[in-house]
């Protein structure tokens, strides 16, 4: 059916794994009319469910989009993973909607994805819906669940239905409540608070209804019922059953009536400029306007090639349009525009402000990029949001000789389709480094590079980035000859050198006098001592903090060549490090950690057992805390696990490099032991 921008809804399901948020998007597209029947998550079934590995694990994994059509309305509908490893995919999907539907079970009540995620939906001004899942099952605490819902998020959670009939039905509180008695609570007095709540936004509205005492129809609260939503005055809450219906035709009912459309939901924060340059612009949801849509989700598939999937937020976006993707000079042609619903693509011919979209084989879309028709939106940007850092790392390399362009390939391709994977290649090391948000999506991602990439890798923790220095002046000296029958070599150096402060770096000083070494042979002698500095002196790592100063040496006039007072240099450094006790040093890093305020204890204590020095704690809302502690980076290798493991999964931590410390004498003996340097023919 054509519909307007004013008849479109946008939501996102978002919540904890296992609340049953993919089960409810069939039981909406169900009741609707979109599909037949439910899929079954064990058949693998579901229209939102349809990769591999999401039918695998039974739980979703990236953010899926469909759609259904409702009382005239065009519902477009956003599940999202509920695994706190896939938090980035989750929080992409609120850049698109203008409600976040907060998908709670009945069975384990508030938890932590369900904090998370109402905390994030309110800090981007996304208005909040609150749906109680699973309310007819034996193990629901339903009344339970409502009371921690208003105890943990505020007073402005309110039911617009309750369970009836012991859970086999649901009796509205908003419209028509005068129906059949609810499980628990009153109806009535449901229906007094919420309304309560809504004129408080409107004092016309306030006046009329207390001074007169008029019952207010749904007509008169939904302009200030859709301004409370905006104001975060008010958070309803839904009850139902996404495995047997109860509930759904009602929801529908309040998405239809009551969920704010893209003219009605806050608007999006887009800037113009970069850092404090950055100013708030206007995007009006005009479909007359020059065009800007954003790029909030990119997949490729080997076969299909790239999809950008984008949000229309002003403009009308036709086929065959020439648009530009973010600041780029020359338009690309968006030939087809697809509705997505699941894995089926469905061609249309234009798209509105409000519309979600997709666009396929155009290399130029990336995540967070801006479409545009007309140069005046230059510079366009959504304001950024905070992803959580990945912070677990594996060293991967091929498996087979032969296959690390397919591998470079397949991880560009796993960065470009999740904002929470990083790759860093350690030039010290020669390792490549695969970064996410835990272990199962690591898990995840390797498994893609295998099936999706045909690239078998092999994996191992990520090695420290250790260093050397050394600690006192010393002096070396090194003279080298080489004589073969034809042109000799010659070349003959003296050098001191001495320890700068932590973090200086080096420092290179010709204090040559007289021409003892030519000037033209001074460069030679300094390639050889950085040649030592990349790789190190008694354990193999980079040496920093230190100054080499050239101050006397010999030349001969045929047989001295650049070759020779390269590897005079570098053996003289050499002797010098031996006679400067040089020592191994290990990164500490500057870790904050947040995590309930419960599992303090727990959290501090396992921290002292890692060698950790705690220089602070701060009280955070919603009943956390956060601690900061230098930490040595070798003892946080399987941090991310452990301290899941003491928070119930709450715990999350960013690191940033502090300073390096000399590491324990034990430790030291073993890097030096185990360090084999290559011995060169002098």
């Amino acid at each position: 059916m054509p519909y307007t921008t004013a008849d479109i809804r946008n939501i996102a399901l978002v919540g904890q794994a296992g609340a049953g948020k993919t089960l409810l998007a069939e039981a909406l597209l169900a009741q609707s009319g979109a599909i037949r029947s439910k899929g079954s998550l064990a058949r693998g079934t579901t229209v939102c469910d349809f990769d591999p590995q999401e039918k695998d694990l039974l739980h979703s994994l990236d953010a899926s989009i469909c759609g259904f059509e409702t009382q005239g309305k065009r519902v477009n509908v956003i599940d999202t993973p509920g695994y706190p490893d896939f938090l980035g995919r989750s929080l992409v999907a609120l850049e698109a909607v203008e409600t976040a539907v907060i998908v709670v079970s009945a069975v384990n009540g508030i938890e932590p994805m369900t904090q998370r995620m109402m905390e994030f939906a309110k800090a981007r001004g996304v208005c909040r819906l609150i749906v109680v899942n699973k309310i007819d099952s034996k193990e629901a605490r339903t009344e339970r669940v409502l009371a921690d819902i208003r105890e943990t998020f505020g007073k402005a959670c309110l039911p617009l239905n309750l369970p009836a009939e012991n859970a086999r039905s649901v009796v509205d509180c908003f419209f028509q409540p005068h129906g059949k008695p609810a499980d628990f609570s009153s109806v009535e007095a449901a229906h007094t608070q919420i309304i309560d709540q809504v004129v408080e936004v409107d004092e016309e509205l306030m006046a009329l209804y207390l001074e007169q005492g008029e019952e207010l129809s749904p007509e008169q609260l939904h302009d200030p019922f859709e301004k409370a939503l905006r104001e975060d005055h008010l958070v309803p809450i839904c009850f139902c059953s996404a495995e047997t219906g109860t509930g759904i035709p009602e929801l529908l009912e309040v998405l239809a009536k009551l969920a704010p459309n893209p003219a009605e939901g806050n608007p999006p924060p887009f800037l113009k400029g970069e850092g404090a340059d950055a100013v708030r612009v206007a995007v009006s949801p005009d479909p007359s306007k020059h065009v800007i849509a954003h790029v909030f989700k990119v997949t490729i598939d080997p076969f299909v090639g790239k999809l950008g999937v984008f949000r229309v937020h002003q403009g009308t976006v036709k086929a065959g349009a020439q648009l530009f993707v973010g600041d780029g000079r020359k338009p690309v042609k968006l030939a087809h525009i697809y509705q997505l619903q699941g894995k089926e693509h469905i061609e249309v011919p234009a798209a509105i402000p409000g519309d979600i979209c997709g666009v396929a084989k155009i290399d130029e879309l990336h995540f967070d990029a801006v479409l545009h028709d007309s140069h005046d939106e230059d510079h366009h940007h959504l304001k950024s949001v905070a992803f959580p850092p990945p912070m677990l790392g594996l060293a991967i390399r091929a498996e087979k000789r032969g296959d690390e362009q397919k591998l470079s390939e397949g991880l560009h391709r796993l960065v470009a389709e999740d904002p929470c994977v990083r790759v860093v290649h350690h030039t010290a090391q020669n390792e490549t480094v695969l970064y996410g948000l835990g272990d199962l999506h690591l898990r995840v991602m390797l498994q893609r590079l295998t099936e999706r990439y045909g690239v078998a890798v092999k994996t191992s923790p990520p090695s420290v980035p250790y260093r050397e220095t050394i600690t006192r002046p010393a002096e070396g000296h090194h003279r080298h000859k080489k004589q073969t029958g034809g042109a000799g070599q010659f070349g003959e150096v003296y050098l001191r050198i001495e320890p700068l402060e932590r973090g200086a770096g080096f420092e290179f000083v010709d204090d040559v006098v007289g021409g003892a070494i030519p000037g033209q042979f001074i460069p030679a002698v300094e390639k050889g001592v950085r040649a030592v500095l990349a790789g190190g002196a008694i354990a193999g790592f980079e040496l920093q903090d230190v100054r080499v100063s050239v101050y006397d040496g010999k030349h001969h006039p045929v047989d001295s060549k650049e070759v020779a007072f390269v590897a005079a240099g570098k053996k003289a450094f050499i002797a010098a490090i031996r006679e400067a006790a040089p020592i191994v040093l290990e990164p500490i890093v500057r870790v904050a950690i947040s995590t309930p305020a419960a599992s303090i204890g727990d959290v501090t204590s396992d921290l002292a057992t890692r060698r950790a020095r705690i220089s602070g704690q701060d009280t955070l809302p919603g009943g956390r805390a956060e601690i900061q502690a230098l930490v040595p980076l070798a003892e946080l290798q399987d941090y991310l696990s452990r301290l899941k493991a003491l928070t119930g999964g709450e715990g999350t931590y960013t690191m940033d490099l502090s300073h390096y410390d000399p590491v324990p004498p034990r430790r030291q003996q073993e890097l030096v032991a185990a360090f084999k340097p290559q011995e060169e023919a002098d």
